[in-house]
């Protein structure tokens, strides 16, 4: 279960290192980052856009914005998404060497178990792959609530992306140190190349984020109602008071997740049927926006890949 975990050592570049069986004995490297690029007003204008979305259409109506691809099974999804996937790493394996894939937790790794089977685990190009992670809980990698492990389990140790191109968390660091660490190694990435930055607004721009939702609405750790829904300045930041435990966890912030090219937002079963229904639904008379609601992307493509029990609740217009 060995991966790249985003930890800096002094006198070295090589700011990851893998993580079982090595001690953090030294000080943390000092590098330069490029500042980001930031248009006039940046966070203000990020506030303006969540608030306005309010009041206007659904989001997810948004002409350009996002699709919807409705399976009728759980198993033509994981095919569809396979297929999408596999797509998308083509595209930037041979447009820039490299793609960058996040991860999520949940039922996620199940339903792109299709990437572990012929054709794609022989035709991907897996070596391209950087993989990271949209929300981590600070346990340990072996622990039975990391999603590192989760992820190792159902697809890493399936595929051969090179170890050193995983990027967890330093789980030997408190909820605030795994947030900082994880976002200095973003930003090392952007240093060398490996991540771009959307020139826009200055955040990391992800080529894929793989994620699911929550029945409340939450993605990534941005949970209903918390004033981490706020946050627009970090890349990385932290919460110690998650309504779902484990209580500690590290999270991309929305500017992030705003700034990928590409978001698939899996949802099967009926374990979210409330939360679609409300995301996708006709607009209701509530001034309150799930989580999910709030994804407003600056420069990407939004595609929900549900089955039909998990839009069960939408009428037929409405998908």
């Amino acid at each position: 279960m060995e991966s790249r975990a985003c930890s800096y050592i002094s006198e070295s570049l090589a700011y990851s290192m893998l993580h079982h069986g090595v001690s953090r004995d030294s000080g943390p490297l000092t590098f330069h980052p490029k500042p980001p690029l930031q248009r006039p007003d940046a966070s203000a204008t990020l506030v303006r856009s969540r608030r306005s979305m309010a009041s206007e259409a659904n989001p997810a109506d948004a002409e350009g914005k996002q699709r919807r691809l409705v399976s009728e099974t759980e198993e033509d999804l994981a095919v569809a998404l396979a297929k999408y996937t596999a797509e998308l790493s083509d595209k930037y394996a041979r447009e820039r060497g490299a793609f960058t894939v996040v991860l999520s937790g949940g039922y996620l790794i199940h339903s792109i178990r299709k990437l572990v089977e012929s054709p794609y685990k022989e035709s991907v190009d897996w070596a391209k792959w950087h993989v990271f992670w949209v929300d981590e809980r600070v346990v340990k990698k072996d622990h039975v609530d990391s999603n590192y492990k989760l992820a190792y389990d159902g697809f890493l140790s399936k595929v051969p992306i090179p170890r050193s191109q995983v990027y967890s968390i330093n789980d030997s660091l408190s909820a605030e140190g795994a947030a900082d660490d994880y976002e200095a190694c973003l930003k090392q990435l952007v240093e060398t190349g490996v991540l771009e930055v959307l020139a826009s607004t200055g955040f990391p721009r992800f080529d894929l984020m793989l994620l699911g939702m929550g029945p409340d609405g939450h993605i990534a750790s941005l949970f209903p109602g918390h004033p981490l829904l706020k946050e627009n300045k970090r890349w990385v930041t932290y919460i110690k008071d998650s309504p779902k435990p484990p209580p500690q966890r590290i999270t991309f912030t929305f500017p992030v997740i705003d700034a990928s090219a590409y978001i698939a937002m899996v949802v099967a079963g009926s374990g979210e049927v409330d939360a679609v229904k409300k995301a996708l639904g006709c607009k209701d008379s509530s001034s309150d926006l799930l989580p999910v609601q709030m994804v407003s992307l600056e420069d990407g493509e939004f595609t929900w890949f549900t089955d039909k029990e998990a839009v069960s609740k939408l009428q037929n217009k409405e998908f």
